[in-house]
């Protein structure tokens, strides 16, 4: 086992820690109170895959899981599957979870002749803080499990105002950074595959993936049900700005916009 999923593991297990010596200290097990399940799927128009200069239309499920709390609950399709450990109104904090797809020359022809992506996941921990109650801050750090063994580091900010009793307006800066794990597998070009695609050879190393920003605006159409419209800029940065896969055959320039709809399931556990 890596050093970097023992640290995915330790997180996790030190959050699991916390939760219970809490609950312990007011005599109640660590899963009781009032929790929420909110699920959802979106469906958007983006880059066919990371770093191309074409889009096609997809599909994500949006699932979070975490205990009821007071004040405001700011939540984005940006944000993966989630579990909140620890829930203090102002601070969350707990683990999450990604699944990622695979890609090979099937997803686009500029990859032809680059090694194929398996099918994985991402898994970690994620902080988020309301300093106000129009402001959240959100950092999720996912270490890559068999598509890759990078670890990758997403941040965002997002303001959020009622611009209608029940419809929101948000949206904020976002940036991601990544090990070289994860650019060997995304944008790393070695000799046998500069061969076999035409790419000059790169091997990337860590630093920043991408920095841009994202707007959305939701509708709440029941007390549990919400809809919203949203887009998503983002250009590429470091060492995937510095591929030859981009720099040939992309685009440093990735746009999303699409539409989401998400519904919230509310239970108590004793």
């Amino acid at each position: 086992m890596s050093h970097r999923s023992v640290v995915s593991i330790s997180l996790a297990i030190a959050l699991l820690s916390a939760g219970s010596v809490a609950a312990q200290e007011s005599g109640q097990h660590f899963w009781s109170g009032d929790w929420y399940l909110s699920v959802g799927v979106a469906g958007f128009s983006a880059p066919k895959f990371e770093g191309s200069s074409h889009n096609e239309f997809k599909f994500s499920p949006l699932i979070s899981v975490g205990r009821q709390g007071a004040g405001a609950r700011f939540s984005s399709r940006n944000d993966n599957p989630s579990f909140a450990l620890i829930d203090k109104g102002a601070l969350r904090a707990g683990i999450v979870g990604r699944f990622v797809p695979s890609r090979d020359d099937g997803d686009g022809s500029e990859l032809k002749g680059l090694k194929k992506v398996k099918w994985g996941a991402e898994a970690g921990g994620f902080v988020e803080v309301y300093p106000t109650d129009f402001l959240r801050a959100r950092a999720e750090v996912r270490q890559g499990i068999r598509s890759h063994d990078g670890i990758v580091a997403d941040l965002a900010v997002d303001a959020f105002t009622d611009i209608a009793p029940d419809l929101q307006l948000s949206g904020g800066p976002r940036a991601t950074f990544a090990t070289s794990g994860y650019y060997d597998a995304y944008y790393g070009v070695n000799a046998k595959q500069a061969a076999a695609s035409g790419l000059d050879p790169y091997k990337p190393s860590s630093g920043i993936q991408s920095y841009g920003a994202g707007a959305a605006l939701t509708w709440k159409a029941t007390e549990n049900l919400s809809a919203s419209s949203f887009l998503e800029y983002k250009r590429l940065a470091g060492p995937a700005a510095d591929s030859s896969l981009v720099r040939d055959r992309g685009s440093k320039n990735q746009v999303l916009i699409g539409v989401s709809a998400t519904y919230k399931f509310n239970f108590s556990l004793q």
